[in-house]
C-alpha cells in the first residue's frame, strides 16, 4: 500500500517512529530490481568506489567505517540529493520494522510528528489527545533541546525523545514567532483514531475529524456519517489540520464520500503521463454542505481531499496554506530488509495543479493566534456554544458561520 508521507524522514515520536508523514503515499511494494549500469554511469561508480576507499582507509576512528555504515549513509545521501524532502528516504531494516507497528494502531511517547528542514527538527503535527498536544507543541516549533542536550538529527531526536509510557522528557522549543521555552511532557500509551466527530452545541453542525488516513478510515467514515445524519445534522465542518496524512487509496475513498463525480486526484509519472483517478461511485455519499479547515500540518491524502473538494467547488478551504506534499512514494524493498521509500509520481489536483513545495491556497486564509489550542470533537463536549465562540479557535468559528 502506499503511505502519503510529510516529510522525508519524518518521526512519529513514539517506542515506534513513522518515517515520513507527512509522514507519504504508501502504495504498495515493489520487488528489488537488478541495476544496470550505463556506460555513461561506470565512471561516476568508480568515483564512489574510490571515495569508499579513502574514508574507510583513512578516516581516524576506524570504529565509525563499518561497511553496513558506509552503505547505509552512502544510499541515505544518494535519496536525499534527489531534494525530495518531503518524501523520498531511506530506511534501515530496524526504522522498516518499526514503521510496520506502527500500523498497529497504539503506540507509546508523546504522540508528535515531526521532520528535519534546514538542519531543524520541526513539529509537523501532534495526534489529538496526546502528551504532545495537551502540552501545546503546535507545528512550526523546533525542538532545540532535548534533556538539555541538542539534538542534530531526526535519528537522534528519536532515541532521546521516545521512552515507556509514565517516563517524562523536556523539550526545548522553539515556536515561530521565535520564543524560546522549555516544554516537561509525561509519555503515554497513544490510541490513534483517524475519525471523531461531535455537535456543536447549540447548532446542527457537526464538527468532524480526520487525524489520518490509516487502513480502514474511509470505512469509519462510513460510520461517523451515518450517525451524524441520524443526529439531524444539516451541514459539516470537516477538520483536516495537523492531518499528517497516510494510506492513498484512503484519500481516494475519503474524498470519494462527499463527490458524486469527476476525479479526486491526478498522477504524473517521469515520462509526463497522466493517470486520472476517478470518484469512487459504489460508496455511501453525503450532499450536507461542507466546509474544510486546513493548515501547515495538513499534508498529503489531507491534500489530496482537501484539493479534491476544493477542485470541485464542493466545499471552502478555511485556515492556512497546506503542507505541500506532492509526491507519491512506494517502497523499494533492499536485499537486507531496508528500504528506499522513493517519490515515483507527482499527485496534481483535479484541475491538473500542482502543490509540490508549495501548498494549497485556501480559499479563505484565517491564522490563529500564537497559543490558541485547536478545538477538535474530543474538547468540545463539554463545551457551550458560548465557550466555543470565545475560545479563539477562529479557523473554526469561521466555517461555522459560513455554514450557518
Amino acid at each position: 500500500m502506499i503511505k502519503i508521507r510529510v516529510a522525508a524522514f519524518s518521526c512519529l515520536l513514539i517506542v515506534v517512529f513513522a518515517i515520513g508523514t507527512g509522514a507519504g503515499i504508501f502504495i504498495q511494494k515493489h520487488n528489488s530490481q537488478t541495476l544496470t549500469v550505463s556506460k555513461a554511469s561506470v565512471s561516476e561508480f568508480k568515483l564512489i568506489e574510490q571515495a569508499w576507499n579513502i574514508v574507510s582507509k583513512n578516516y581516524v576512528d576506524q570504529s565509525a567505517t563499518q561497511p553496513q555504515t558506509l552503505a547505509y549513509g552512502t544510499i541515505g545521501g544518494m535519496v536525499d540529493s534527489l531534494g525530495d524532502t518531503d518524501h523520498s528516504y531511506f530506511m534501515t531494516p530496524e526504522e522498516v520494522k518499526q514503521w510496520n507497528e506502527d500500523l498497529q494502531g497504539q503506540l507509546q511517547g508523546i504522540g508528535a510528528e515531526m521532520t528535519e528542514t534546514n538542519g531543524n527538527i520541526v513539529i509537523v503535527a501532534t495526534m489529538d489527545g496526546s502528551p504532545a498536544e495537551k502540552a501545546g507543541l503546535q507545528p512550526g516549533d523546533i525542538i532545540l533541546d532535548v534533556n538539555g542536550q541538542p539534538v542534530t538529527g531526526l535519528q537522534e531526536a528519536h532515541d532521546s525523545i521516545t521512552g515507556t509510557a509514565g517516563t517524562s522528557v523536556t523539550l526545548t522549543i522553539q515556536s515561530p514567532a521565535g520564543t524560546t521555552s522549555n516544554v516537561k511532557i509525561v509519555r503515554a500509551i497513544v490510541q490513534e483514531n483517524s475519525v471523531t466527530w461531535e455537535m456543536l452545541p447549540g447548532t446542527s453542525i457537526a464538527d468532524l475529524r480526520l487525524d489520518n488516513f490509516d487502513q480502514g478510515t474511509s470505512t469509519e467514515l462510513d460510520t461517523a456519517l451515518s450517525a451524524i445524519k441520524a443526529q439531524g445534522a444539516t451541514a459539516i465542518i470537516l477538520d483536516l489540520r495537523n492531518n499528517p496524512g497516510g494510506v492513498f487509496g484512503e484519500a481516494i475513498g475519503v474524498a470519494s464520500r462527499f463527490l458524486v463525480s469527476g476525479n479526486v486526484v491526478e498522477e504524473k509519472d517521469a515520462s509526463g503521463k497522466i493517470t486520472k483517478d476517478a470518484v469512487l461511485t459504489n460508496v455511501p455519499k453525503t450532499d450536507l454542505p461542507l466546509a474544510v479547515l486546513v493548515n501547515q500540518g495538513t499534508a498529503s491524502s489531507a491534500e489530496i481531499v482537501a484539493g479534491a473538494l476544493q477542485s470541485a467547488g464542493r466545499a471552502k478551504l478555511i485556515g492556512n496554506t497546506t503542507f505541500g506534499t506532492g509526491t507519491i512514494a512506494t517502497p523499494f524493498p533492499l536485499s537486507d530488509g531496508s528500504e528506499i521509500e522513493l517519490g515515483f509520481l507527482e499527485w496534481l489536483t483535479p484541475s491538473g495543479t500542482s502543490i509540490w513545495h508549495v501548498g494549497l491556497t485556501p480559499d479563505v486564509t484565517v491564522s490563529i493566534a500564537s497559543g490558541i489550542d485547536l478545538l477538535t470533537p474530543d474538547t468540545i463536549k463539554n463545551f457551550t456554544l458560548e465557550q466555543i465562540e470565545t475560545s479563539g479557535d477562529q479557523q473554526l468559528l469561521t466555517a461555522l458561520n459560513s455554514l450557518q
